[in-house]
């Protein structure tokens, strides 16, 4: 895509200075896509008893979808709809705010456990495989969030949202964070937002099949101490 032909929420001084920079590694980001699809096909064959486990254990824990698929915004400003077993009552969205906290008592018994161990994000492969979404990038947002992002966190947009990300790693207490005390909303887009997306753009600086391969060990060793 031209740098004229991205959306004009996208098109400003900062955004055009990545956008050039991505156009030089263009071999890069091929690369990046073939890795995304050759190992989320590898991993949702290796998941699948997993999957089925989960799915089972939703559905008798909770009324509803085994699957929740909130619209978050994608690359080039697009909207999608994520992939994310259910740990939440049905229409949790309706009636709370879209952060979730540790006691969130929209959670459910299931849930709980599945947010623990974060294999509410793992169905995100099936994103990955469709191509809304890459292993890793920049983490996805939803609208409400991204309307308030300053003009150059708009250059995060210019790849595809990941399943996991550095913030991911650096952030994977959140809830806890957001739970502390004080007003969650204000928390999040005043404290928390500004350091994801400086990561984020951090991220297109040295986009890699390398650099994502480090963070997807990462991550799983965080998640794992956690």
């Amino acid at each position: 895509m031209r740098y004229d032909e991205l959306p004009a929420s996208m098109r400003n001084d900062t955004v055009k200075q990545y956008w050039e920079k991505l156009q030089k590694r263009k071999a890069s980001l091929t690369m990046k896509r073939l890795f995304d699809i050759g190992a989320s096909s590898l991993m949702l064959l290796a998941a699948s008893p997993v999957f089925l486990l989960l799915a089972a254990a939703i559905k008798i824990d909770s009324k509803g979808p085994v699957f929740y698929r909130q619209v978050r915004v994608g690359r080039y400003d697009q909207d999608f709809k994520i992939f994310k077993f259910r740990t939440m009552v049905t229409d949790a969205d309706k009636i709370g705010p879209a952060i979730t906290m540790g006691k969130d008592p929209r959670i459910t018994r299931v849930g709980r456990l599945i947010r623990k161990c974060r294999l509410d994000e793992v169905s995100q492969l099936l994103n990955v495989l469709d191509g809304s979404m890459s292993l890793v990038g920049p983490r996805p947002e939803v609208r409400k969030y991204v309307q308030q992002y300053r003009p150059e966190y708009m250059a995060t947009l210019l790849v595809r949202p990941g399943v996991t990300a550095e913030a991911s790693i650096r952030f994977r207490k959140e809830d806890e964070m957001l739970s502390a005390g004080g007003d969650p909303e204000k928390i999040y887009v005043e404290d928390i937002l500004p350091v994801k997306m400086g990561l984020g753009l951090e991220y297109l600086e040295k986009i890699s099949v390398l650099r994502d391969m480090k963070i997807m060990i990462q991550t799983v060793i965080a998640v794992l101490k956690k």
